[in-house]
């Protein structure tokens, strides 16, 4: 890709982590509400390639989309406790503007950062916490509808309504990854569902890598590595976007010592 990707978010953890990944595979405009410093930019990157404002800022992300390739909309309030006015405003509104900004600008492939929070209801009490273990086999693969366990999670699941919205419409690329427990180093240890659906910084920088260089029209993906005890497939991350995960939360015991190599 000759222009450069937009990323919104780009100081958070998942901007951080694809950064760190393939920060020198692309040329980047990165836009965060706070200013960026030097160690948290990829090589090349100065400052006239960093947007600070808010995402809900119309004029300010017309601006920041003109001449990009793609976008990586990460931006937006992360707290799985956040209230609804900071949700609807942060991640509905931004959201839209985002999309709406990649269409003016004829952007054709917009990547969304959805959550596991999305389809958290999935994991009733009569589910849990069976599924989170390596002999049983249900899975979620992206075709369910969302079941979202807080206001957050209904934020990204409208996100990714807007997608298929703009998709239809406009006939914007996008993909949505419903991004697991993204943990930098090992993944959390004694803690059955976090092992599920961890997800390494390597594997996240690949997986969004792959959202930039693949050939689909609209996806909805899981965004977990590939671990041994799962209950998200990563079956049509795999097919459609070639998705190949090095890691997998096995290799970490619950006793909380890495398996050592033989």
């Amino acid at each position: 890709m000759d222009d450069p990707v937009l990323l919104t978010g780009a100081g958070g953890r998942v901007g951080q982590a694809i950064l760190s990944g393939i920060g020198d595979a692309y040329e980047w405009r990165l836009l965060d509400r706070e200013p960026l410093s030097s160690d948290r930019l990829p090589t090349g990157v100065g400052e006239d390639d960093v947007v600070v404002a808010d995402v809900t800022n119309e004029a300010a992300i017309a601006d920041a989309m003109e001449g990009v390739g793609a976008v990586i909309h990460l931006a937006g309030d992360p707290r799985p406790e956040a209230p609804w006015n900071s949700v609807l405003t942060n991640n509905i509104d931004g959201t839209q503007t985002v999309y709406e900004a990649a269409v003016e600008a004829g952007v054709d492939r917009v990547v969304f950062a959805s959550s596991n929070h999305a389809v958290s209801a999935y994991e009733t009490d009569e589910r849990t916490p069976d599924m989170y273990r390596t002999d049983d086999d249900y899975r979620l693969d992206g075709s369910e509808l969302p079941r979202p366990g807080n206001l957050y999670g209904v934020s990204k699941a409208a996100g990714e309504t807007l997608g298929r919205y703009y998709h239809d419409a406009e006939g914007l690329s996008v993909a949505c990854v419903r991004i697991g427990n993204l943990t930098e180093g090992h993944p959390p240890r004694n803690y059955e569902r976090g092992q599920a659906m961890w997800l390494s910084h390597r594997d996240c920088a690949h997986l969004f890598d792959c959202c930039l260089t693949a050939d689909y029209e609209y996806e909805i993906v899981y965004g977990i590595s590939d671990n041994e005890r799962k209950y998200y497939s990563i079956e049509r991350a795999k097919e459609v976007l070639g998705y190949d995960p090095k890691d997998d939360s096995a290799e970490y015991t619950l006793a909380g010592d890495p398996i050592e190599d033989a």
